[in-house]
């Protein structure tokens, strides 16, 4: 046993020094593929983690610890109305308006609460892909029946993706159907209401923190209007959130005033002392949420609201650490393409441009597989999928790209990975793979 230890070392110690003298620093394609991974890296800090991630920890923290059981198993339970689950499922994209890995959270947590794997996949699933902001910007540049085509073929991949998984591993659904019957489930602590204004009034926050720039030259429209004016609108919602916090949370209302006026003197200085616009309104988010988390934390009134912060917090640590790792392997694999820029990784974008030219099973199925694994934030991946068409994607594989692309990443597997296992992760890719290949033939077939 000892000896296969120190083997064990031995070979670590062989790769690594293999890997260091043999580091092909001198090759550009390699360090262009550094420089992409480090600039992917920078920029989801900036853009994607504090906007997106911390609030959703925080949404999935009130699932986990307010929302109770029964209201869980109600709607997505094994024992729910199949119709019922399904369609709950297959909207919640409209309303949530995330992306692959800001879903994560959410899905751990209603899975974990013992929804059925068919509407769980179903809303891990929409979530991302029924974003309607993104919807409207695919019609908007792409075309109107492009917008369409994504929208239909969104809702049914949640529901026939859920469906499928659901028949293949029935007989596990069978035993969880059977132990939530015996379950004795708990009384609300507060009307549901109460904790349904809570959830929207984070969820709210979320998705105007994060709304999209318009198109260029869009001055007029209420996208622009909403865009324009987003922060004063997520202000708003932020005092929401405080009146919540004193009358539903009960948290004592001076506390809550306190953490308003710290988080609103450091949105006036930051927005004083960064020039940089897209920087300063980190400062606030994260002020507040460091404010939200400590009077929380130390709130006396009620073990939930202290539960609430350190749910959110398990769920960072469980999520954050694989996101990272997918993150640095998808832009050292597939290069960072954002703002306008593109930094290509070790697979040359010329490649992938190539294969997924007109509209044969390969070009569908390859632009399947690329958008699964690349990373897309909200919104991104249409001005990406804008630019491919433009050097010569067919708009089969470009619609295939866009129903596997915004709802997986590499990032998102991992995770998926932890929460549900190996083999149904790898069914449920291989499921959208199949599905947007299909769906890219149909579409590329007729337009």
């Amino acid at each position: 046993m000892e000896n296969k230890k120190e083997l064990k070392i031995l070979i670590s110690i062989i790769v690594l020094f293999a890997a260091a003298f043999f580091l092909p620093i001198e090759s550009t394609r390699f360090t262009t593929a550094i420089a992409a991974t480090l600039d992917l890296v920078k920029w989801y800090a900036r853009e994607h983690v504090v906007l997106c991630l911390l609030p959703a920890f925080f949404i999935a923290g009130v699932i986990s610890v307010f929302v109770s059981q029964g209201s869980v198993l109600r709607y997505f339970g094994a024992n729910a109305k199949k119709w019922l689950a399904y369609t709950v499922a297959a909207v919640s994209g409209t309303i949530l308006a995330v992306c692959s890995c800001t879903i994560l959270p959410l899905f751990s947590s209603i899975h974990k609460r013992g929804a059925g794997l068919g509407p769980a996949i179903a809303f891990l699933y929409s979530g991302p892909a029924i974003n309607i902001l993104a919807i409207i910007l695919t019609a908007r540049i792409m075309g109107f029946e492009m917008g369409v085509a994504r929208t239909v073929g969104a809702v049914l991949f949640s529901v026939i993706i859920g469906m499928i998984m659901a028949f293949i591993y029935r007989k596990e659904e069978r035993i969880k159907k059977e132990e939530q019957m015996n379950i004795a489930l708990q009384p609300e602590k507060r009307p549901m209401w109460q904790t349904v204004f809570h959830f929207f009034t984070l969820v709210l926050i979320l998705v105007f923190a994060n709304w999209g720039k318009p198109a260029a030259g869009d001055t007029a429209s209420t996208w622009y209007y909403i865009w324009a004016y987003k922060w004063y609108i997520t202000g708003f919602f932020s005092l929401t959130l405080g009146y919540s916090l004193i009358r539903i949370l009960k948290i004592k209302w001076q506390w809550v005033v306190a953490a308003a006026v710290v988080t609103a003197a450091s949105a006036i200085l930051s927005n004083n002392f960064i020039e940089n616009a897209k920087l300063s309104p980190l400062v606030p988010m994260m002020v507040g949420i460091a404010a939200l988390s400590v009077i929380t934390l130390f709130d006396k009134g009620d073990e939930d609201n202290k539960e609430w912060t350190l749910s959110a917090w398990g769920f960072a640590k469980q999520i954050l650490p694989l996101l990272a790792f997918g993150v640095i392997t998808a832009g050292f694999l597939l290069g960072s393409t954002h703002d306008g820029k593109t930094i290509a990784g070790v697979i040359p974008n010329e490649w992938i441009e190539w294969m997924v030219g007109g509209n044969s099973v390969f070009s569908n199925f390859f632009a399947s597989i690329v958008g699964a694994f690349m990373y897309f934030a909200t919104l991104t991946e249409v001005p990406i999928v804008q630019g491919l068409l433009a050097a010569g994607m067919g708009k089969g594989p470009a619609l295939a790209l866009l129903l596997a692309g915004p709802s997986l990443s590499l990032p998102n597997m991992l995770v998926i990975r932890k929460v549900i296992g190996t083999e149904k992760t790898i069914v449920y890719v291989a499921l959208v793979i199949v599905m947007a290949t299909i769906s890219g033939l149909i579409y590329g077939s007729i337009f």
